[in-house]
Protein backbone atom coordinates (compact mmCIF):
# COMPACT_ATOMS: atom_id res chain seq x y z
CA UNK A 1 0.00 0.00 0.00
CA UNK A 2 2.63 2.36 0.32
CA UNK A 3 4.01 2.31 -3.13
CA UNK A 4 0.90 4.22 -4.53
CA UNK A 5 1.30 6.76 -2.01
CA UNK A 6 4.74 7.17 -2.93
CA UNK A 7 4.17 7.34 -5.99
CA UNK A 8 1.62 9.87 -5.96
CA UNK A 9 3.59 11.89 -3.76
CA UNK A 10 6.06 12.04 -6.15
CA UNK A 11 4.01 12.93 -8.91
CA UNK A 12 2.81 15.56 -6.88
CA UNK A 13 5.85 16.91 -6.03
CA UNK A 14 7.35 17.01 -9.70
CA UNK A 15 4.18 19.00 -10.46
CA UNK A 16 5.12 21.58 -7.96
CA UNK A 17 8.91 21.72 -9.29
CA UNK A 18 7.68 22.16 -12.61
CA UNK A 19 5.23 24.78 -11.37
CA UNK A 20 7.91 26.85 -9.65
CA UNK A 21 10.14 26.21 -12.26
CA UNK A 22 7.85 27.99 -15.08
CA UNK A 23 6.74 30.41 -13.09
CA UNK A 24 10.58 31.45 -11.93
CA UNK A 25 11.20 31.41 -15.76
CA UNK A 26 8.00 33.67 -16.33
CA UNK A 27 9.45 35.90 -13.58
CA UNK A 28 13.04 35.62 -15.44
CA UNK A 29 11.56 36.75 -19.05
CA UNK A 30 9.93 40.25 -17.74
CA UNK A 31 13.21 41.02 -16.85
CA UNK A 32 14.50 44.71 -18.40
CA UNK A 33 14.95 44.33 -22.06
CA UNK A 34 14.10 47.52 -23.16
CA UNK A 35 15.66 51.06 -21.89
CA UNK A 36 16.15 54.57 -22.97
CA UNK A 37 19.96 55.73 -22.42
CA UNK A 38 20.56 57.75 -18.73
CA UNK A 39 23.25 59.76 -20.95
CA UNK A 40 24.65 60.27 -24.55
CA UNK A 41 28.04 59.04 -25.47
CA UNK A 42 28.42 63.23 -25.96
CA UNK A 43 29.77 63.46 -29.99
CA UNK A 44 26.54 64.35 -30.99
CA UNK A 45 25.46 62.31 -34.00
CA UNK A 46 29.13 60.57 -34.06
CA UNK A 47 28.27 57.12 -31.99
CA UNK A 48 30.98 55.74 -33.25
CA UNK A 49 29.00 53.86 -36.04
CA UNK A 50 26.10 51.10 -35.07
CA UNK A 51 29.50 48.99 -32.50
CA UNK A 52 29.64 52.12 -30.66
CA UNK A 53 26.04 52.71 -30.23
CA UNK A 54 26.07 49.28 -29.09
CA UNK A 55 28.56 49.08 -27.12
CA UNK A 56 27.36 52.27 -25.07
CA UNK A 57 24.06 50.27 -24.73
CA UNK A 58 26.16 47.26 -23.05
CA UNK A 59 28.28 49.38 -20.54
CA UNK A 60 25.12 51.33 -19.53
CA UNK A 61 23.04 47.73 -18.70
CA UNK A 62 26.65 46.33 -17.08
CA UNK A 63 26.47 49.06 -14.91
CA UNK A 64 22.65 48.35 -13.51
CA UNK A 65 23.27 44.10 -13.74
CA UNK A 66 22.06 43.34 -17.12
CA UNK A 67 25.34 42.92 -19.07
CA UNK A 68 24.62 38.98 -19.32
CA UNK A 69 22.19 40.21 -22.43
CA UNK A 70 23.09 41.41 -25.69
CA UNK A 71 22.14 44.88 -26.34
CA UNK A 72 21.80 46.95 -29.67
CA UNK A 73 21.04 50.50 -30.50
CA UNK A 74 17.92 50.79 -32.13
CA UNK A 75 19.13 52.46 -35.27
CA UNK A 76 19.10 52.21 -39.02
CA UNK A 77 21.82 53.07 -41.24
CA UNK A 78 21.80 54.34 -44.95
CA UNK A 79 22.93 52.85 -48.23
CA UNK A 80 26.70 53.30 -49.44
CA UNK A 81 28.74 52.16 -52.27
CA UNK A 82 29.34 48.22 -51.45
CA UNK A 83 27.95 48.99 -47.97
CA UNK A 84 23.72 47.73 -47.92
CA UNK A 85 21.73 49.65 -45.65
CA UNK A 86 20.43 48.43 -41.72
CA UNK A 87 17.02 48.61 -40.71
CA UNK A 88 16.66 49.24 -36.83
CA UNK A 89 13.76 46.92 -36.71
CA UNK A 90 16.57 43.95 -37.86
CA UNK A 91 18.47 44.29 -35.23
CA UNK A 92 16.98 44.38 -32.03
CA UNK A 93 15.61 40.58 -31.64
CA UNK A 94 12.82 39.40 -31.74
CA UNK A 95 10.61 40.09 -28.09
CA UNK A 96 9.33 40.76 -25.99
CA UNK A 97 10.93 43.49 -24.50
CA UNK A 98 10.31 44.66 -21.32
CA UNK A 99 11.48 48.23 -19.26
CA UNK A 100 12.82 48.06 -15.80
CA UNK A 101 9.95 47.85 -14.09
CA UNK A 102 8.74 44.55 -15.80
CA UNK A 103 6.13 46.07 -17.46
CA UNK A 104 6.10 45.05 -21.51
CA UNK A 105 6.70 47.80 -24.24
CA UNK A 106 5.84 45.30 -27.11
CA UNK A 107 5.34 41.62 -28.03
CA UNK A 108 7.61 41.12 -31.16
CA UNK A 109 8.35 43.48 -34.12
CA UNK A 110 5.26 43.62 -35.43
CA UNK A 111 3.66 45.04 -32.88
CA UNK A 112 6.67 47.14 -31.96
CA UNK A 113 6.11 49.04 -35.44
CA UNK A 114 2.28 49.01 -35.74
CA UNK A 115 2.89 46.30 -38.80
CA UNK A 116 -0.52 45.55 -39.58
CA UNK A 117 -3.72 47.77 -39.12
CA UNK A 118 -5.09 46.02 -36.10
CA UNK A 119 -1.62 46.15 -34.39
CA UNK A 120 -1.18 49.70 -35.38
CA UNK A 121 -4.63 50.51 -34.02
CA UNK A 122 -3.60 48.56 -30.89
CA UNK A 123 -0.16 50.16 -30.36
CA UNK A 124 3.18 49.72 -28.87
CA UNK A 125 3.18 50.36 -24.93
CA UNK A 126 6.56 52.70 -26.00
CA UNK A 127 5.00 56.15 -23.62
CA UNK A 128 6.36 58.53 -21.49
CA UNK A 129 5.51 56.79 -18.25
CA UNK A 130 7.18 53.24 -19.93
CA UNK A 131 10.08 54.84 -21.82
CA UNK A 132 12.16 54.33 -18.83
CA UNK A 133 16.17 54.12 -18.24
CA UNK A 134 18.16 51.39 -17.62
CA UNK A 135 18.14 53.24 -13.61
CA UNK A 136 14.21 53.72 -14.06
CA UNK A 137 14.06 57.26 -15.05
CA UNK A 138 11.44 58.55 -16.89
CA UNK A 139 13.15 60.94 -19.64
CA UNK A 140 12.39 64.67 -18.98
CA UNK A 141 10.14 65.41 -21.52
CA UNK A 142 8.74 68.32 -23.42
CA UNK A 143 6.79 70.68 -20.60
CA UNK A 144 8.19 69.37 -17.35
CA UNK A 145 10.50 71.72 -16.41
CA UNK A 146 10.35 74.46 -19.07
CA UNK A 147 13.60 76.65 -18.82
CA UNK A 148 14.21 78.83 -22.22
CA UNK A 149 18.05 77.57 -21.63
CA UNK A 150 16.91 74.16 -22.56
CA UNK A 151 18.48 74.22 -26.20
CA UNK A 152 21.77 74.90 -24.76
CA UNK A 153 24.19 72.03 -24.53
CA UNK A 154 26.15 74.44 -22.05
CA UNK A 155 22.89 74.38 -19.74
CA UNK A 156 21.38 71.13 -20.37
CA UNK A 157 24.75 69.03 -19.94
CA UNK A 158 24.72 70.20 -16.17
CA UNK A 159 21.00 70.50 -15.76
CA UNK A 160 19.33 66.50 -15.41
CA UNK A 161 15.67 67.84 -15.61
CA UNK A 162 16.07 69.56 -18.58
CA UNK A 163 13.76 68.51 -21.54
CA UNK A 164 15.92 65.90 -23.45
CA UNK A 165 12.91 63.83 -25.13
CA UNK A 166 14.31 63.46 -28.76
CA UNK A 167 15.82 60.23 -29.34
CA UNK A 168 18.51 59.57 -32.06
CA UNK A 169 17.15 56.51 -34.46
CA UNK A 170 17.57 57.48 -38.18
CA UNK A 171 14.73 55.30 -39.16
CA UNK A 172 11.18 55.52 -40.89
CA UNK A 173 8.58 54.52 -38.95
CA UNK A 174 8.25 51.02 -39.86
CA UNK A 175 11.94 51.02 -38.53
CA UNK A 176 13.48 50.67 -42.06
CA UNK A 177 16.35 52.72 -43.06
CA UNK A 178 16.14 55.92 -45.73
CA UNK A 179 16.66 56.10 -49.11
CA UNK A 180 20.65 57.26 -49.36
CA UNK A 181 20.07 60.65 -50.93
CA UNK A 182 19.82 62.83 -48.18
CA UNK A 183 21.68 62.42 -44.55
CA UNK A 184 19.15 60.92 -42.06
CA UNK A 185 21.87 59.00 -39.46
CA UNK A 186 24.78 61.81 -39.20
CA UNK A 187 26.61 59.95 -41.63
CA UNK A 188 25.69 56.23 -40.26
CA UNK A 189 26.44 57.78 -36.91
CA UNK A 190 29.98 59.12 -37.39
CA UNK A 191 29.69 62.42 -38.09
CA UNK A 192 29.92 65.43 -35.55
CA UNK A 193 29.91 68.40 -38.35
CA UNK A 194 27.19 70.83 -38.42
CA UNK A 195 25.76 73.09 -41.82
CA UNK A 196 26.50 76.26 -42.30
CA UNK A 197 24.73 79.20 -41.46
CA UNK A 198 21.22 79.13 -39.48
CA UNK A 199 20.47 75.24 -40.10
CA UNK A 200 16.74 74.29 -41.34
CA UNK A 201 14.81 71.44 -39.38
CA UNK A 202 15.23 68.46 -40.57
CA UNK A 203 17.26 66.50 -44.13
CA UNK A 204 18.04 68.33 -47.04
CA UNK A 205 20.83 68.31 -49.59
CA UNK A 206 24.85 68.53 -48.25
CA UNK A 207 23.09 68.44 -44.87
CA UNK A 208 24.20 66.67 -41.75
CA UNK A 209 21.14 65.40 -40.00
CA UNK A 210 19.74 62.74 -37.95
CA UNK A 211 16.02 61.66 -37.90
CA UNK A 212 14.35 61.23 -33.92
CA UNK A 213 11.40 59.72 -31.96
CA UNK A 214 10.01 61.07 -28.71
CA UNK A 215 9.81 59.10 -25.81
CA UNK A 216 6.62 60.80 -24.98
CA UNK A 217 5.08 61.39 -28.16
CA UNK A 218 4.80 64.97 -27.44
CA UNK A 219 6.54 67.49 -29.68
CA UNK A 220 6.85 68.64 -33.60
CA UNK A 221 6.30 66.38 -36.77
CA UNK A 222 4.01 63.50 -36.22
CA UNK A 223 5.15 62.75 -32.67
CA UNK A 224 6.13 59.46 -33.00
CA UNK A 225 8.21 57.29 -30.51
CA UNK A 226 10.72 56.40 -33.45
CA UNK A 227 10.32 59.01 -36.20
CA UNK A 228 8.96 62.60 -36.28
CA UNK A 229 11.57 64.74 -37.53
CA UNK A 230 14.73 65.72 -38.32
CA UNK A 231 17.57 67.61 -36.27
CA UNK A 232 19.63 71.32 -37.18
CA UNK A 233 22.86 69.34 -37.31
CA UNK A 234 25.03 66.74 -35.53
CA UNK A 235 26.91 68.41 -33.45
CA UNK A 236 26.60 68.17 -29.94
CA UNK A 237 25.42 71.51 -29.60
CA UNK A 238 23.15 71.51 -32.56
CA UNK A 239 21.06 68.02 -30.30
CA UNK A 240 19.60 70.29 -27.90
CA UNK A 241 17.95 73.11 -30.02
CA UNK A 242 15.45 70.86 -30.58
CA UNK A 243 15.62 69.68 -27.06
CA UNK A 244 17.91 66.16 -27.62
CA UNK A 245 21.21 65.44 -26.09
CA UNK A 246 21.71 62.32 -28.18
CA UNK A 247 20.48 59.57 -26.54
CA UNK A 248 19.00 56.43 -27.68
CA UNK A 249 16.73 53.24 -27.52
CA UNK A 250 18.69 50.32 -26.49
CA UNK A 251 16.64 46.51 -26.69
CA UNK A 252 17.85 43.36 -25.56
CA UNK A 253 18.39 40.74 -28.40
CA UNK A 254 18.13 37.37 -26.66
Amino acid sequence: MARPFILAAALMLAAATSSAALAQQAAADRSMSFFVTSRPIGDGGNLGGLAGADAHCQALATAVGAGHRTWHAYLSTQARPGRPAVNARDRIGTGPWYNVRGEMIARDVAHLHGDTLELARLGNNLTKQSALTEKGQIVPGLEDFPDPRDNDWDYVKTTPNSNRHEILTGTQPDGRAYPSDLDYTCDNWTSNEDPEGQASLGAAPAKPNAQIGFTDRNGGGNGSWNSSHGTRGCSQYALPRTHGIGMLYCFAVN
